[in-house]
């Protein structure tokens, strides 16, 4: 007969107490969390005051009386309608991040994988041009727009990160990343050279088309000056052009803003909750490999 080993467990599992800096740590960050909340809320009470509410002093911390009248005034504005933007704005970037990821992963893929003469030096050279800012090629877009008769069009807002350096080096270090022998796995197999992109490469590089995506979508969601130069018609108006419309020569419309203003945001909120993983893993291991 064999004896019976006892374990003894310990009725209580021993708490270690925090140390120091992570309850500055944790402070800190509360702040900072406080901090950026804090704009958002007060964007969102000043959508449901009235006029009067938004000048006194000290400001009221919830809307007394609470009211719809600004929320209800997106849909009458003088110069388009605020659904119309919506819609304008969604095409746009969907469009425009489609097109992105598409040229941005191809180029990094030849960059990456095939070896030519000058690949280094055209590499370096497109590199260079994340060092020039818009405001200096903006002139030269623009005369070569109205030379091909794509002024006020969405065409100019959906090329602009058609050639997007920064994509192209972002999607060149993940892929660099992917073993060569899949490739050639794939080339003895008989397969061509879209089906190892589009079979092969894309499908491993979710995580960094998501983060290029998620870059794409929300700077051009957010962008005013180039639609603002570009578009003239009031029915192409994006919603930045289309939330500038709630300035008048007398004032601004706070309230109608402010309920603009939080159905500008949401899209882009959206998109990065769901995107969020990926976003942060593609950006991870991006910057990790060389």
């Amino acid at each position: 007969m064999s004896a019976q080993t006892k374990v003894y467990l310990p009725n209580k599992i021993p708490h270690k107490r925090p140390k120091v800096w992570q309850v500055l740590l944790i402070f800190v960050l509360l702040i900072g969390a406080v901090f950026m909340i804090a704009p958002f809320y007060w964007t969102l009470i000043s959508s449901f005051k009235t006029p009067n509410e938004y000048y006194v002093f000290p400001p009221t911390w919830w809307p007394n009386p609470f009211t719809l009248d600004n929320w209800k005034g997106l849909s009458s504005l003088e110069v388009g309608n605020f659904s119309n933007f919506a819609l304008n704005s969604l095409f746009v970037c969907v469009t425009g991040t489609l097109i992105t990821l598409l040229t941005s992963s191809m180029a990094g893929y030849i960059f990456a994988k095939y070896n030519f003469k000058g690949r280094d030096l055209a590499f370096l050279a497109i590199l260079s041009l994340m060092m020039i800012p818009f405001n200096v090629t903006m002139i030269p877009i623009y005369k070569l727009m109205v030379t091909l008769h794509w002024n006020n069009t969405f065409i100019p807002l959906i090329l602009t990160f058609g050639y997007y350096p920064f994509g192209i080096f972002l999607m060149r270090q993940f892929i660099h990343s992917i073993p060569s022998e899949l490739i050639d796995a794939a080339r003895i197999d008989g397969a061509n050279e879209f089906d190892i992109f589009f079979r092969i490469i894309i499908p491993l590089s979710t995580a960094a088309l998501s983060a290029l995506g998620i870059f794409v979508f929300i700077t051009l969601w957010d962008d005013f000056l180039w639609p603002f130069i570009i578009i003239d018609d009031p029915a192409l108006y994006t919603l930045p052009l289309g939330l500038s419309q709630f300035r008048g020569k007398l004032g601004m419309n706070v309230g109608g803003l402010a309920a603009g203003s939080m159905l500008a945001v949401l899209p882009v909120i959206v998109v990065y909750l769901f995107a969020q993983r990926r976003f942060i893993e593609g950006i991870t291991m991006t910057g990790m490999k060389s």
